[in-house]
């Protein structure tokens, strides 16, 4: 029994993928005897009307528990005719895979699901997703790599339906208007793509989370578009500066992510964090002397402009960790090397993130990397000791 309170936190990620992997090769054995219970009618044998029946009461499976099992196990099985002949499984790469302990039963039933929809020499690619990715990812893979291969087929001779008409109804009840709208596909993105940014949490500045509904916080949304639309001349450009920040911080610190910044309201946040902000919001670096004194302000530096901004979004077309399908919007663009360490505001040197990868970017061991002009990432020892450069397959398949 190994210590686990001895281990470090790499130790036991590690720990924790050996044993994962071990659980997984038992699955397959399990698999093989699921398999031949079905192959030589057990049920039957038993006095029972299925085999999901009589896994029941073996092993105590819910019913669409066992039939899961029972399926995945006659596609990775091999299959023998009634002249004797064995035949191999219907899933091959799949088969080999689980027999590894690379697969767990959601990711075979995932691969089941995808290879009804696309050609069999398409199963390495599949493999390899599952290989890579958990289940829910794997079938949005599957699905990017279905509309890959017959997005060019000829569409169906049925009746073009007529295009939808954006319709706005409006009625005033009790002192409050009551809005409901149906708008058409690029007409509903626009204006999702105007709200979203408006209906973010508010952050927590001392007084508590945002503890808005989701309903609410879009509503306010709602409200503040009013407003930026009667002064046009204001509107916000989506991918221009989220916020200003004065940070007042030494600039040694910074770089060696030490110590605390103050924000203009006096709160006090980690270097890190101040390095994290500086990718999306323009910075005032205000440099202080060696007894604190304030020696110079600078002008607003490093953020992204439009211009490189759009260049990123054609690149990417999302957040570029892998696995990852948040759209643009949702995206940060991230420098690669940090302006702090000498790193350039330039494309050559960024990446779309969302928030969340953003912060893993900043807080983990994971590593990006722009290799043949696209983003590359490496995970850390413990998730992959060969370092296997990574791409996101959703937004460049």
């Amino acid at each position: 029994m190994i210590e686990t309170r001895l281990l470090s936190t790499d130790e036991l990620l590690r720990s924790l993928v050996d044993e994962v992997t071990e659980i997984r090769v038992r699955e397959n054995a399990a698999l093989q005897i699921v398999a031949e219970l079905d192959r030589r009618g057990a049920a039957s044998e038993l006095g029972y009307k299925d085999l999901p029946k009589v896994l029941r009461h073996v092993v105590r499976w819910d019913i669409h528990v066992a039939k899961r099992w029972i399926d995945n196990a006659a596609l990775l099985t091999n299959e023998i005719t009634p002249t004797g002949s064995e035949l191999a499984p219907v899933l091959p790469l799949t088969a080999q895979a689980v027999a590894e302990g690379a697969l767990s039963i959601d990711h075979v039933a995932a691969i089941a699901a995808i290879m009804k929809t696309v050609p069999a020499e398409h199963e390495t690619t599949v493999v390899g997703y599952a290989r890579d990715f958990e289940p829910v990812t794997v079938r949005k893979l599957g699905k990017t790599l279905a509309y890959s291969l017959y997005q060019n087929d000829p569409e169906p001779r049925d009746a073009e339906p007529a295009p939808p008409t954006n319709q706005h109804l409006m009625q005033w009840k009790n002192g409050r208007l009551e809005i409901r709208a149906k708008l058409d596909k690029v007409t509903g993105a626009k204006y999702e793509a105007l709200l979203d940014p408006l209906a973010k949490p508010r952050p927590d500045t001392g007084q508590g989370p945002d503890e808005r509904s989701r309903s609410e916080r879009e509503g306010d949304a709602l409200a503040d578009l009013v407003d930026l639309m009667l002064r046009a001349d204001q509107l916000p450009e989506h991918g221009g500066e989220p916020v200003t920040l004065t940070v007042t911080m030494r600039h040694e610190d910074l770089v060696e992510q030490v110590g605390q910044g103050m924000l203009d309201n006096g709160d006090h946040i980690p270097a890190d964090q101040v390095r994290q902000l500086a990718c999306n919001a323009g910075i005032i670096p205000l440099l202080l002397g060696s007894q604190g004194q304030p020696m110079d302000i600078g002008r607003k530096t490093r953020t992204f402009p439009a211009g490189i901004r759009r260049t990123l979004v054609a690149r990417d077309r999302g957040c570029a960790f892998p696995g990852c399908g948040r759209p643009p919007r949702h995206c940060d663009a991230h420098h690669i090397r940090h302006w702090a360490n000498g790193g350039n505001t330039s494309v050559d040197n960024a990446v779309l993130l969302c928030r969340h990868h953003h912060t893993l970017i900043h807080q983990s061991k994971w590593e990006v990397r722009l290799v043949n002009g696209m983003p590359t990432f490496y995970a850390p020892d413990w998730l992959d000791p060969q370092q296997k450069p990574r791409r996101n397959p959703i937004n460049i398949a």
